[in-house]
């Protein structure tokens, strides 16, 4: 008799929540929005939000993305992104005469008060966080002779503070919830006097997203996450992953980025998206899945999510009158 081999049921976990956050879904809104009511073009300062495809989409509309504000020509509207910018970068506009809309996320905002409030007090910050990524770069400005960014637990050795005894962290908002409080440990191994800001820091849907990937990784062979290389978040939600127990994790932008050699030997594929991926995305990959067998869809849900945020109220402005307005006076 011929011996026969079962082949394992093939399945997908799929996390939930996933993808868009409050913050994402009031930023690309808002660019939505403004090209409505004000037409093309709408300048925005860096990208609006860390994904490829929610990028082009927007060009398409209307939207031009640039890297500085001199970039844009005097009279017309530019949009903050969501990972907000420093005062300089206001100030900036303001020579321009460009008209505002601070798209800024409330809860980086939230960031950039603490930032202020502890300067204020002459604290030394100690800001943990990605030198380089724009988050940062805003939140430092806000008090950059206060501020010393701190780049993970190898960098704690190196920090020196005025006073040890006025010493308080704050975080960037889309890190590893694991990995910020192992170097908030080591901060307080050097600074047993560290202040810890008056509310977390790390935004709650980053926290959610990484929750759900810890309740899923040990049980995936494979997780798939659905964002952008540039995107802090989605890049920890892989780093998360592999901690949790999955063999094997990778990061795309599209299905057709996905690899059929990582399915080898892969009975259980999780999937999430950052919290700047459109669910169309998601709904891509899951179709790719089925088309090899990955029919089988179970949901891992960590959190419900009920917030919201309501549009930057610079949207209620006659905008194009005021930049004219600007180049006039």
């Amino acid at each position: 008799m011929d011996r026969m081999t079962a082949t394992p049921a093939r399945k997908v976990l799929l996390a939930a929540p996933r993808g868009y956050c409050a913050g994402v879904d009031r930023a690309v809104i808002a660019v939505e929005k403004a090209l409505e009511q004000y037409g093309a073009p709408v300048y925005v300062r860096h990208e609006i939000v860390h994904n490829k495809y929610v990028v082009k989409t927007l060009e398409q509309k209307g939207a031009i993305f640039v890297d500085r504000t001199e970039e844009v020509p005097e009279g017309n509207i530019v949009m903050f992104s969501a990972h907000g910018v420093a005062p300089v970068v206001h100030e900036e506009a303001r020579r321009g005469k460009l008209a505002t809309i601070d798209a800024t996320c409330p809860l980086v905002t939230k960031v950039h008060k603490e930032a202020v409030r502890f300067a204020n007090e002459d604290y030394d910050i100690l800001l943990i966080g990605h030198e380089g990524h724009e988050e940062v770069i805003g939140t430092s400005g806000e008090a950059p002779d206060h501020i010393t960014i701190v780049d993970g637990p190898e960098d704690v050795a190196k920090v020196e503070v005025r006073d040890e005894n006025k010493v308080v962290w704050l975080s960037q908002t889309t890190l590893s919830v694991d990995e910020t409080m192992e170097t908030v440990d080591a901060l307080k191994g050097r600074f047993p006097n560290l202040l810890s800001p008056p509310s977390d820091d790390i935004c709650y849907a980053t926290q959610n997203r990484q929750t759900a990937v810890k309740q899923m990784g040990a049980d995936a062979d494979l997780v798939i996450v659905v964002g952008s290389k540039n995107s802090s978040n989605s890049v920890r939600l892989v780093e998360v992953a592999l901690g949790a127990g999955a063999r094997d994790a990778h990061l795309v932008d599209y299905a057709e980025e996905i690899d059929e050699t990582w399915l080898e030997g892969v009975s259980t594929v999780g999937v999430t998206s950052g919290a700047s991926v459109p669910e169309i995305l998601v709904d891509g990959v899951l179709e790719w899945l089925a088309q090899r067998g990955y029919a089988d869809v179970e949901l891992v849900r960590a959190a419900e999510e009920s917030i919201t945020f309501s549009l930057p109220k610079e949207l209620r402005r006659d905008l194009r009158a005021e930049a004219k307005a600007a180049t006039e006076g």
